[in-house]
């Protein structure tokens, strides 16, 4: 089987990262990532942007945010020599790996003619909420879609499944409180006053 490996984005993948944004945009005629976005993401970022090898060659990267407890997916490329292979799934695992834990929603972006990254992103429980205007410049209209919480609750519960996320460990139950005994003679209690205590699942 061929060698493929993901790892989080570090500053020395700078360059790397500036190559596929030709390979995979640039040929097409699109925009690309400039690169003071680009070394945000391989300096201060990497914690959930990934890069995909495929025995040592960059065949794919996938770009992302965390802000409290959403994230927002703003690039899944893979070039076309690796279009159709085990990167994207890859690529896919790593990320949800990490921001598994981390958050409750995710949202993604996408061209109304890109199909692919359509479907991906409903196969991933996405659904699309609207078009924004505009979105990286006069013209740029997007598509945004959003993994809501439930949807995100159940993508989790699917890699769970799969054996591609660790299961989260059950709550321990709380061990009950012992009964205080009552010495013999003691008066009985004819009423009580006091607060009711409330508890939090979660």
């Amino acid at each position: 089987m061929s060698a493929y490996i993901v790892k989080n984005l570090e500053p020395t993948d700078f360059d790397a990262l500036m190559t596929l944004e030709e390979d995979v945009f640039g040929a097409e005629g699109e925009s690309t990532l400039g690169p003071y976005y680009v070394r945000l993401c391989c300096d201060f970022f990497g914690q959930h942007c990934f890069l995909c090898l495929h025995e040592g060659k960059p065949a794919g990267y996938l770009l992302s945010f965390v802000r409290e407890r959403e994230a927002y997916c703003t690039t899944l490329a893979v070039v076309p020599e690796f279009q159709g292979t085990r990167c994207v799934a890859l690529l896919l695992r790593a990320f949800v790996s990490s921001i598994a834990d981390r958050v409750d929603s995710c949202w993604f972006t996408v061209k109304e003619d890109n199909k692919a990254a359509r479907a991906l992103h409903a196969s991933l429980g996405a659904t699309e909420t609207g078009v924004r205007q505009g979105f990286y410049g006069p013209g740029d209209e997007r598509i945004v879609s959003k993994i809501d919480a439930e949807a995100f609750a159940k993508l989790r519960a699917r890699y769970e499944r799969l054996g591609l996320l660790q299961r989260r460990a059950e709550p321990e139950l709380a061990t009950p409180a012992p009964i205080p005994s009552m010495s013999v003679g003691a008066p009985l209690m004819t009423g009580m006053t006091g607060t009711t205590g409330a508890v939090a699942l979660g």
